[in-house]
């Protein structure tokens, strides 16, 4: 992926080495057992395991935590600076994305930290992977996960690592969209099979939206190099549900899938890779995923 000399985004918050907190969510204590279900469920690509509690305990999110000023990343961080890149691609491509749709596009905030950290959704973890917060609009990433990436799952290559942020990304313009206050209503009286359900189809049309600002990006900065899309598209067979499941447990239950299969992820961000259309991406009318 080319993406050194590009332009850095001003709004990365580096919060790595500060102190964390405990596992709560709006005051409410939480216990082991919520816990566990949204790490799980939130492991890959999700939102913050704070959300997830908050919607099986049927609260909304909590307050948004106190912090101090926001400090910039060193500048000889590679890591840091290739992520603040990638945010600052998203940043360019989205808002002509919204322009021409007649609308003014709010850059989210990109937040590195380590362990944990306080979010408007509640404590995020490391072990819940990069996740969006939309009571905060901030996306949260421990950069020792992209070693998990290639460690665990064998996915490795820069443009898998910048799906990942332009995943999160994607769920970022989801909620300037208003799509994720629809679906937060629609679960309130869904059961949770129709609940990780709808989870399906909000995931999906994320990747389907980290497709599109592929495309975008690739068309207006020859962002892409040989078998990038190709490291894409590992890093999404390898993160489907059937596939985490299949190596957790050892059989699957589709039931109860938040994410989408592998064939699934793969297909959404094709689509979206291909089309370079927000329009590809909605999955809420489709018939078939």
């Amino acid at each position: 992926m080319k993406w050194e000399g590009n332009r850095e985004s001003d709004n990365v918050e580096d919060r790595r080495g500060g102190g964390g907190g405990g596992f709560g969510v709006g005051g409410a204590s939480v216990g082991i057992g919520t816990v566990v279900i949204a790490l799980v469920a939130s492991y890959f690509f999700g939102v913050s395991p704070g959300t997830v509690i908050n919607v099986l305990n049927g609260a909304g999110p909590g307050p948004e935590a106190t912090q101090g000023p926001a400090k910039a990343p060193p500048a000889d961080d590679r890591e840091a600076r290739f992520v603040s890149t990638v945010l600052a691609d998203t940043e360019d491509t989205w808002t002509t994305i919204f322009q021409k749709a007649g609308q003014t596009y709010a850059k989210p905030r990109l937040v590195l930290f380590t362990g944990r950290t306080q979010t408007a959704c509640g404590t995020g973890q490391t072990a819940s992977g990069p996740f969006y917060c939309p009571g905060d609009r901030k996306i949260y990433i421990d950069l020792s996960f992209y070693r998990t990436m290639q460690q665990r799952f064998g996915v490795s290559g820069e443009f898998a690592q910048a799906y990942v942020i332009a995943h999160e990304v994607g769920h970022h313009v989801q909620n300037l969209m208003g799509i994720m206050d629809k679906v937060d209503q629609l679960r309130r009286n869904a059961s949770q099979t129709q609940a990780n359900a709808l989870s399906v189809r909000v995931e999906l049309q994320a990747d389907c939206f980290a497709g599109v600002w592929a495309k975008n990006a690739d068309k207006a900065r020859s962002i892409l190099e040989s078998g990038d899309v190709e490291s894409a598209l590992n890093a999404a067979t390898a993160i489907g549900d059937d596939a985490l499941q299949k190596q957790a447990q050892g059989y699957v239950v589709p039931d109860s899938f938040t994410h989408g299969s592998s064939a699934q992820r793969v297909r959404w961000f094709r689509r979206g890779l291909e089309s370079g259309q927000v329009s590809a991406c909605n999955t809420f009318d489709a018939r078939t995923l």
